[in-house]
Formats: structure tokens, sequence, C-alpha cells
């Protein structure tokens, strides 16, 4: 009989896969915690649960999103309810949820805590953790955009670290809708201080301040904190978490739908790597299929 596997997952990718029975050994000695009920190492304190939005009508079509804001595709929804069955059946228990002010984000949350029974959680939404602010690139297709302008400048505006796109002017056929949202007039800055344009940097630095006044307290209190955000504001927030180098941020994946585990210590540093739970064979081809929307569609 062939052994049982787990299998860790480490900066979006396949890393380790060991026999069930030794996973088991090293959980007893406080090495690592299995990755199917949510036990905890010796190591780890707290728990937090990272989320991107599942698939969203632009998504689909291959589309920059951004502050547009879109409802969840058809199997979007199912992304999301099949993620809150998962996490039910791995005796996941949420006391909050973090969600940014975009439809997307805010409805993949309601039908994973419905999906889980837990619908009276509280969630807590802000603009901190909107997707990463594309600028003068919402609305263009990645893949016409990699024909255009080549696969490695398209990599370079969905990944880098610290390039800015060209900011959205007010002649951008989607100034006014974002703009004139009024779910804008409830942020902490004024409306005219919001960002036009963000390098994945500048999505921390917005981040950071709503992390360590509101989201860090609850998770010091023992809270399990699932937050329901987007790609790129996930992205950097493991950066920050995991303390991961300007260069190999950029070879962070995250599928839609797929919840990321991870285990934090008294100082709120990971005890181990993240853990992208679910089938990890769907995880691969998931991963690959992001990846793939930046590059040129063959000619025919």
């Amino acid at each position: 009989m062939q052994p049982t596997l787990s299998f860790l997952i480490w900066a979006g990718h396949l890393v380790e896969a060991t026999p069930r029975r030794e996973i088991q050994r090293l959980t007893r000695f406080g090495v690592l915690s299995d990755i199917n009920p949510p036990f905890r190492s010796r190591m780890s304190k707290f728990s937090l649960l990272l989320l991107r939005h599942g698939e969203g009508a632009w998504n689909k079509e291959n589309r920059f999103c951004s502050w547009v804001d879109q409802k969840l595709s058809g199997d979007g929804v199912k992304e999301a309810q099949d993620c809150g069955r998962l996490l039910k059946e791995q005796g996941y228990q949420f006391d909050m949820v973090f969600t940014s002010l975009l439809s997307r984000s805010i409805q993949t949350a309601w039908l994973v805590l419905e999906a889980m029974g837990q619908e009276w959680v509280p969630v807590v939404k802000s603009w901190r953790l909107n997707e990463r602010h594309y600028g003068a690139l919402i609305g263009l297709n990645r893949a016409e955009m990699a024909q255009k302008h080549g696969e490695e400048k398209v990599k370079l505006w969905r990944r880098s670290y610290d390039l800015t796109p060209p900011p959205i002017e007010e002649s951008h056929p989607y100034f006014l809708e974002i703009y004139n949202d009024r779910r804008y007039s409830t942020c902490d800055v004024p409306i005219d201080k919001l960002p036009r344009s963000e390098s994945l940097k500048e999505v921390l630095d917005r981040l950071l301040p709503y992390w360590n006044s509101t989201i860090v307290p609850e998770i010091r209190k023992g809270k399990t904190v699932l937050v329901s955000a987007h790609g790129n504001s996930c992205r950097a927030l493991l950066k920050h978490l995991e303390d991961i180098s300007n260069e190999d941020i950029a070879k962070v994946t995250l599928p839609t739908g797929v919840p990321v585990l991870l285990e934090l210590d008294e100082d709120l540093r990971p005890v181990r790597p993240r853990l992208l739970l679910g089938d990890q064979a769907e995880i691969q081809a998931a991963i690959k299929k992001v990846e793939d929307q930046g590059k040129a569609k063959p000619s025919n």
C-alpha cells in the first residue's frame, strides 16, 4: 500500500510531499502540525487565514479589475462555497472576518460563512484591504497587452514590488465610477487623497497601518481571523509576515478561492511555511492559470 502523503506549499509551489506517518510523528514532537484539522504546532500561538476572493467577472475576461466593483462569476460563487465547505470540514471556527470595500471580497466572505453555518460572525470592511490600484491599466486585457508590449513588461506591471503603473486620469472610462462611489466617502482619508495608481509597495504602505491598529489586536486576543481580500493585498501581507524579498514576491501566486493558512508565533511571525488548503493538483493547476494570464495569446 502506498503511504498517504501530506503536502507543504511554499511561495505558491509544491515543495514537499511527506508520508502521513512522518507528518504524525513530527506533529507529536511539535515540529509541525497536520494540514487537515486545524491543530497547531507547539511553537504556534495564533492562526490566520488569508483568502483571495472567488473568480470575478473580469478575472474570467482576463482584464485588470482593480478598484472597479465587480461581483463574482458563477465559477467564483462556487469557489467561495467550496472554500467554506472545506473549512467547515476541517473544523475552522472564525471569530472575525475582514474584507475590502469591493463587492467580490465581501460576497466571498458571505458565501464562505454561509457554507460554514457561521453567518453571525462579524465582518469588518476597509478600503485598506482593496485590490492594488492599477491606474491607467484598469479595464485592459492582460493577454492583449502582452502581445502589444511584451510578456516581460506585463509581468513587471503585475508582479514587481516597486513599479507603479501610469495613474488613472479623469478622462479614463472608469474614473467617475470609482471616485463618485459613495463607499469611498466612508474612508479614513478624503477621496482626493485615495490612490490613483499603486505599486505593491504602496499597497503594503496603506495596508500596514490597518493591519497593526485593527487586525493585529484581534489576533492577539486569540481570535481566529479570516482576511477575505484580493490577490495583491494578500500578497502584500504575506511579504510583510514572511519577510519575502522584493525579488521573490514576484514569484508568489495566489489562486482565487483557495484559503491560505498561516500559523504565527507570539511575534506574529510564521512558524512554518504557509499552507494552501485543498486538493493540491487543483491548486497547482489554478496557480498556473493565474501565471498564464499575462502571456500573449498564440496567433492563429
